[in-house]
């Protein structure tokens, strides 16, 4: 049964106003700070009495008297393999007097072993790195975390001070609650784009500095003409990731949809405040012309789409091509890879389009925590409120967030004169310090995807070397900010419907994407094309995004 509309705007705007009383006074464990809980339920019950074992509160550390373990899932990545030495381990101890029973799953198998651990009711308590928590909801064995957060001062006062509460709503399940905590960044990242060898470029005659900020997809095309005619290359550019990364990236600023995030089809019209199915509008046909011009003209390798990252890379490396997507954080380890003597690598601002020079990346959420109902059932209360405190304090604090991401100060850090975090010399993280004895994440456990995810604009920005922050600011100046696409927050009956319907549709769609790029189905079919969309369900999928719209688009403000 849906929720009333009145029970989930209670829910909302209760949340609001407790921001404040969680971010203020005294948030020690006296028991005299505590919120009243928003849905603890829906009849505005008052908390019980706080537990006088540990302390917490907004920019406070959470310590806890007596030892606890609380259980979670990890997720073990091959390039820094777990290792329960770890400094990470014991540093958090130290703070906060609690240490984790681990269910260690390797980073390939996480998926799997997480649907397996919860729909059979033995989750862990903590249930980190969840990127879609949708297909869990039903099961009744994740916490509706929204009904809890008034609990947690930190992740409140990050919400009040960022403004996130428009970029929460895209977490909204139909029932008006939301279902897994995620990271939070006060700003958005710069996210994926092109990296050029910037010495030929301009060796072609492009003024790259000067003109990249201004760059449509026409007038990058135009700049890899000038390379591909100046150094007689068969392709400028051989990709990786298969295309989905530029395919992508592209889609935004034809409106449309495409490669990772190809999804359903949909986009939103923000004046009409409605959902249209892009990928068979004219604006798609465009979008593919445009790829299907860079395979005509040779200017884009056909192998893009079919080729292992390996083989982009070596491509590239060797001097063969010129242009290949990535993000960021792989300049270094690319320029150190490069075998052509003073080559310059550059990422360049993402071009615009038809829509505009738009940013590509416009979510400030991350991955984030599910908690299992089984904290709750064994926790009680209490316990669980005390648990979700911890969780507020090493996810969502500055203080947290800086030790999970950076280690201890003056073991693997310190701060300059003006407070910014200084990485010791003689260990390398994402570019700094490059050829350093220890990395950051290998040897110390610091700067892991379980963690080290969230923070503000000062945090985020100390990780990136000055390149990075050239790009983030030349992406933030320079390209118009997206508004966020309300989520459709269907029922799991209509999801299952919807599901039907998507899954055969956007088949067909990622199948002829690569057949009118590649050049093995001609334009002149096009009015086929759309056809089949339509016979695959495109009109009924959108008609249903748009009903399940108008049912919930008060709740979400609209």
């Amino acid at each position: 049964m849906r929720v009333r509309k009145s029970s989930v705007m209670v829910l909302l705007t209760s949340m609001l106003v407790l921001m404040t009383a969680c971010s203020s006074g005294n948030n020690g464990a006296s028991g005299n700070n505590t919120p009243a809980a928003s849905n603890d339920a829906a009849n505005n019950t008052t908390a019980t009495a706080e537990a006088a074992d540990y302390t917490f509160g907004a920019d406070q550390t959470f310590h806890s008297n007596e030892p606890v373990s609380y259980s979670m899932m990890y997720s073990d990545h091959e390039n820094y393999p777990y290792n329960k030495d770890w400094r990470l381990w014991s540093a958090i101890q130290e703070k906060t007097n609690v240490t984790f029973d681990l269910s260690i799953t390797a980073r390939t198998e996480y998926e799997n072993q997480k649907s397996l651990l919860v729909n059979s009711g033995d989750a862990p308590y903590i249930i980190p790195k969840t990127y879609d928590e949708s297909a869990f909801v039903a099961t009744g064995q994740i916490v509706p975390v929204s009904d809890w957060v008034q609990y947690m001062p930190n992740y409140m006062k990050a919400v009040k001070d960022w403004g996130m509460e428009e970029d929460l709503k895209a977490k909204l399940k139909e029932d008006g609650k939301y279902y897994v905590l995620p990271g939070m960044w006060e700003i958005a990242g710069g996210g994926y784009s092109y990296i050029i060898r910037k010495d030929v470029f301009e060796a072609a005659g492009v003024d790259v500095e000067g003109q990249q900020g201004n760059w449509t997809y026409e007038d990058f095309y135009k700049a890899m003409k000038k390379v591909k005619d100046y150094t007689g290359s068969n392709y400028v550019i051989s990709d990786q990731f298969k295309g989905e990364s530029a395919l992508n990236i592209a889609a935004v600023q034809y409106g449309v949809t495409g490669g990772w995030g190809l999804s359903n089809g949909l986009n939103f019209d923000h004046d009409k405040q409605q959902f249209v199915f892009a990928d068979a509008s004219e604006d798609f046909k465009n979008y593919l012309g445009y790829f299907n011009k860079l395979i005509t003209d040779g200017i884009m390798d056909p192998e893009s789409f079919t080729q292992e990252d390996d083989a982009a890379q070596a491509k590239f490396f060797k001097g063969d091509t010129y242009v290949i997507s990535g993000i960021y954080q792989v300049l270094a380890d690319f320029k150190s890879k490069m075998q052509v003597p003073d080559s310059e690598l550059y990422m360049i601002t993402q071009p615009g389009g038809p829509k505009g020079k738009l940013q590509v990346e416009t979510s400030r959420l991350e991955n984030g925590i599910m908690i299992s109902q089984n904290a709750l059932d064994d926790l009680g209360k209490e316990g669980f409120i005390k648990m979700l405190r911890f969780i507020d304090w090493l996810w969502y604090s500055n203080e947290g967030q800086t030790l999970s991401l950076w280690g201890v100060e003056g073991e693997t850090y310190t701060k300059d004169a003006d407070g910014n975090i200084v990485l010791n010399p003689d260990i390398y993280y994402n570019g700094m310090n490059e050829g350093a004895a220890k990395q950051l994440n290998v040897d110390y456990g610091f700067a892991g995807g379980v963690f080290a995810y969230g923070g503000s604009e000062k945090l985020k920005v100390s990780k990136m070397t000055d390149g990075e922050k050239d790009f983030v600011n030349r992406v933030q100046t320079t390209r118009e900010t997206r508004k966020l696409v309300p989520p459709i927050m269907a029922t799991p009956e209509e999801s299952e419907q919807m599901k039907l319907i998507s899954t055969p549709l956007m088949d067909y769609v990622k199948t002829m994407t690569l057949k009118f790029i590649t050049g093995q189905e001609s334009f002149d079919n096009w009015n086929q094309y759309t056809a089949q969309v339509e016979a695959n369900g495109s009109t009924r999928y959108t008609e249903m995004a748009n009903d399940i719209f108008q049912k919930t688009k008060d709740l979400l403000g609209y």
